[in-house]
């Protein structure tokens, strides 16, 4: 529907020398390493979600029980959640992850499995945090009843 476009011999060399040099930039990928990583545990009463992240806060590998596959209240057990923290190291040791950080959030049955589950793995953990949010007032009160 728009303009036609007519190539030459000399525009056609041209493109296909841009087009090799890119290409061969875009294949050129290090292997990242990341050494010390931050392990962030989302636990709630329905699901339980795992993210690795590296100093930076790029994640590298997560994962949840229901992309594991499990489904229903089943997502919510703490035999789910062991099985989500191992997934994710699994994930993880591609980067040579030795060192984490476990920053946990919510609460829920597998939290303690899913901090057991990080442990057994054979990783050197650094720290265990809570960071589970608490409100500090609460609701409005209500207001007093006029008779």
């Amino acid at each position: 529907m728009g303009q036609k476009k007519i190539i030459t011999k000399a525009d056609a060399t041209a493109t296909e020398g841009q087009t090799a040099s890119d290409v061969s930039v875009a294949k050129k990928s290090s292997k990242r390493q990341v050494i010390n990583g931050v392990a962030y545990v989302n636990i709630s009463y329905n699901n339980t979600g795992i993210a690795i992240t590296d100093s930076k806060g790029e994640t590298i590998a997560w994962s949840s029980s229901g992309l594991i596959g499990f489904k229903g209240t089943k997502k919510s057990t703490p035999y789910a959640a062991g099985m989500v923290a191992r997934d994710c190291v699994e994930k993880a040791r591609k980067y040579n992850l030795a060192n984490i950080k476990i920053v946990v959030k919510g609460i829920g049955p597998g939290r303690d499995s899913a901090i057991r589950g990080l442990a057994g793995t054979g990783l050197n953990i650094i720290s265990i945090v809570d960071a589970t949010p608490i409100a500090h007032n609460g609701v409005r009160r209500k207001k007093p009843r006029r008779v």
